[in-house]
């Protein structure tokens, strides 16, 4: 059982990090397009952004080799 939501929970991590990447990106590009002149500050925040997601998914990527592992915390 801990193979299996292993695997989903990596895949559920998978697609979260990647839809959320790809609606930062979606607005900040939107944003740029409406404001030209802010696009350095866009571009900072959505990268800040960006690892704070990147973060998360790594974190639920360890659990779920800790579940994998048969690892208690």
């Amino acid at each position: 059982m801990g193979f299996l939501a292993a695997g989903i929970g990596a895949g559920i991590i998978a697609v979260g990090a990647g839809l959320g990447i790809g609606m930062i990106g979606k607005s900040a590009v939107e944003s740029i397009a409406r404001q030209p002149e802010a696009s350095g500050d866009i571009r900072g925040a959505m990268i800040l952004t960006a690892a704070f997601i990147e973060g998360v998914a790594l974190f639920g990527a360890i659990v779920c080799a800790l579940l994998a592992l048969n690892i208690t915390v």
